[in-house]
């Protein structure tokens, strides 16, 4: 199933999932196995011999992948950084370089800075919504990668899909773009000119604060077949189990997607006109320096909303501390609404660094709740 078959909520309910052909289960089982009998030495049944290399409930998530993303190979892995650490050892060398966002994901960043780097993998962070600056930290013949955020982790920064991968493609590099932020739903970077999509299906596509998982899905099959080597190689997939809840899902991710941007689009302008509001960031608002950019490549503008206190660091973790329905919690993406410090939270592997965030910010993952509820429980926080 292809996105020129069929639209989105179609693919994420029906593509890798046919009923089971000796039961007709609508729902793909789960194969909780770790081993398979072989027909013959040499002669594994429908190509199965270990769990680790090839398992039916994963290939139907990564079918699925595929196809939400408009990608020709999708692979499912025990979690984003799993996917992200596959991504890197397979098209990236010692002596190579890569180009960071400047504000990326603290797990990211800590990948690049303490692990990456020890293997010989070289990085520069510069804004990605400024082509020049871009430009200007490309090294030819070392610059393997750009690797991208948009909307970024955690400051909704927003950079130009194509323009990126034109750029990387003029220097014989690739552009990868970590879209867990938007989802496959508001966002297609494969179309857009990106070389692979990364996610962590542990947020939007999960959805439910469930199941941890990782993603890799490619524009083309050679790079995806070369991925799947490093996947079984260095193996970090998911289980059946998780692989099973995973797709589960997917199958509600386009209407959930809906209302997490309903809820998110009032919150943002209430914040807007809050005293105890400095600054709100959110593409969705017009002010927004990157806002054309995500009109011209995102159908709507997430879920996601920062914004930075007005009374400063104090007061943010005072904001965070007083909620009641947001969970003061790490992650996002799931069908509750969630807050956190990320200064002191998600991004404190990234303090003292060019990448360190502002202390007075406050990151939201905006569930579909009653909206009223929302507005009311950040109206006595926020105080």
């Amino acid at each position: 199933m292809t996105a020129n078959e069929y639209g989105f909520d179609t693919l994420a309910i029906h593509a890798g999932q046919e009923p089971d052909p000796r039961t007709g289960a609508v729902v793909p089982p789960i194969y909780q196995t770790s081993t398979y009998a072989q027909d013959a030495v040499g002669a594994p049944r429908l190509g199965y011999e270990y769990s680790r290399s090839g398992n039916p409930t994963r290939d139907a998530l990564q079918e699925c992948l595929a196809a939400i993303e408009g990608g020709r190979r999708g692979l499912a892995f025990a979690s984003g950084l799993a996917a992200e650490d596959t991504l890197l050892r397979t098209v990236c060398r010692p002596g190579d370089h890569v180009v960071i966002p400047n504000d990326a994901y603290g797990g990211t960043f800590r990948l690049f800075s303490k692990v990456a780097e020890r293997w010989g993998l070289d990085w520069t962070a510069v804004p990605l919504d400024d082509l020049d600056a871009v430009r200007a930290a490309f090294r030819p013949g070392h610059t393997r990668l750009i690797w991208a955020e948009t909307p970024t982790n955690p400051l909704l920064n927003i950079a130009d899909v194509a323009a990126l991968a034109g750029l990387a493609h003029e220097y014989d590099a690739m552009l990868a773009v970590d879209n867990t932020f938007a989802s496959p739903y508001l966002q297609q970077p494969l179309a857009l000119g990106a070389d692979v999509v990364i996610h962590s299906t542990t947020k939007y596509i999960g959805g439910h604060s469930d199941v941890v998982g990782g993603a890799l899905i490619t524009a083309e099959t050679g790079l995806g077949d070369e991925l799947a080597f490093h996947q079984n190689a260095m193996g970090g997939v998911n289980g059946p189990f998780d692989a099973w809840l995973t797709l589960r899902g997917i199958k509600t991710l386009g209407v959930r997607m809906e209302r997490h941007c309903d809820n998110a689009e009032r919150i943002a302008g209430y914040l807007s006109e809050h005293a105890a509001v400095g600054q709100v960031l959110y593409p969705g608002l017009a002010d927004h320096p990157g806002h054309e950019t995500a009109v011209k490549q995102m159908s709507r503008f997430g879920g996601m909303v920062s914004f930075r206190a007005a009374g400063g660091p104090e007061k943010a973790i005072e904001i965070c501390n007083r909620t009641k329905l947001f969970v003061l919690a790490e992650s996002l993406g799931g069908v509750e609404s969630l807050i956190e410090h990320p200064g002191q939270m998600t991004h404190l592997s990234a303090a003292g660094s060019a990448l360190e965030v502002p202390a007075d910010l406050v990151r939201l993952s905006v569930g579909i709740e009653t909206v009223d509820d929302l507005l009311a429980d950040l109206e006595q926080a926020l105080g």
